[in-house]
């Protein structure tokens, strides 16, 4: 007699929906740190204030056909015209502010850059350029915000950055692997033995 497959446990947010579950196990939680694949999770999240975050994943492809693939340098050259553009594509959720915030977040790059360091360094460095792994073992225990997003919000908001409140750098954390919020039953967290420690598309997420 077969045997049956166990249950692969994962976190609960994800649910059954094809996409999100994809992300869940190939991209939320695996640290990123290639500063284009950064500065586009940067974006996406704070596209997502407001709205659920499958909106947004579902849209990606039009927002990198929008934004350049979210190259920093090409975007901080944007013209008045090149925004309004993008204002008026179906591709992506169509807020002015949220649009304006990224050309103003890749000029926030670009003087990253012409100060000697990466948008991945910079990041980076607030978390000694290693994970936080928590052990939390229901979804309900996951913070928003931490004291330490609430810190970088400041510090970025300081360089400039738009769309960079607590709660959205958390998410942005969470995203990028700098934080792992994967709970301790789900088959991604690191103390499981499928708990990557990077993601297999670390390079260019789905």
């Amino acid at each position: 007699m077969q045997q049956s497959q166990p249950e692969v446990i994962r976190c609960e947010w994800c649910g059954k929906d094809p996409d999100y579950v994809r992300y869940h196990d190939q991209e939320w939680g695996f640290p990123q740190r290639d500063s284009q694949r950064l500065f586009e999770f940067l974006i996406l999240e704070g596209a997502q204030a407001g709205l659920s975050w499958i909106t947004i994943l579902r849209k990606r492809e039009g927002y990198r056909a929008v934004f350049d693939d979210f190259n920093p340098e090409s975007l901080a050259a944007w013209s008045d015209s090149q925004v309004e553009n993008a204002l008026r594509s179906p591709l992506i959720v169509r807020n002015r502010l949220k649009i304006n915030s990224v050309r103003q977040n890749a000029q926030a790059v670009m003087a990253l850059h012409a100060s000697g360091t990466t948008l991945s360094d910079y990041l980076w460095r607030f978390v000694d350029d290693e994970p936080l792994v928590n052990h939390w073992r229901h979804v309900d225990e996951v913070p928003a915000r931490t004291d330490l997003s609430t810190g970088i919000s400041k510090d970025m908001k300081k360089r400039g950055f738009a769309f960079v409140g607590p709660t959205i750098i958390y998410a942005f954390m969470q995203a990028t692997g700098m934080v792992n919020d994967h709970i301790t039953g789900c088959f991604r967290h690191p103390d499981n033995r499928q708990g990557p420690s990077q993601s297999p598309i670390a390079g260019h997420p789905l």
